[in-house]
């Protein structure tokens, strides 16, 4: 059983995985900061609130009943401020990781296809037309 948890763990997909987790949540912080310090800024200066997660922030309560800890509260901001968050965070990492890897992996990919490749069509004919000759 040991044996075969270490399998599992020394297994490309399980460090991948690992890799992935500690980028995301790496990435996710740079985003929350970026958000924070810059984006949350502007929403303030153009819509008078701290960020979106008060915009669009509706307090449903009974009509008779003062205000109390337990009034319900819709809020669309608050949707609006994660998917923003969220697109962020996909752009970050599609932009600075996944494009980076996929050119790397199509230029080796390039690459082993021209070591691969043997020799052309000509040079074949080449050397047919010199072995002919002889």
């Amino acid at each position: 059983m040991i044996k075969g948890f270490k399998e599992f763990i020394t297994r490309g997909n399980a460090v991948d995985l690992a890799v992935g987790v500690v980028i995301g949540a790496a990435f996710g912080a740079v985003i929350t900061s970026v958000v924070d310090g810059v984006i949350n800024p502007i929403i303030a200066a153009i819509f008078g609130k701290p960020d979106l997660s008060h915009v669009l922030t509706w307090t449903l309560r009974d009509q008779g009943t003062p205000a109390v800890d337990d009034d319900a509260i819709l809020s669309f901001g608050l949707v609006l401020n994660a998917l923003l968050n969220f697109l962020l965070v996909a752009l970050a990492i599609y932009f600075l990781v996944v494009v980076p890897l996929n050119a790397l992996a199509a230029r080796n990919a390039k690459e082993e296809a021209e070591e691969d490749a043997g020799p052309t069509e000509i040079e074949l004919l080449t050397e047919i037309r010199d072995s002919l000759k002889k």
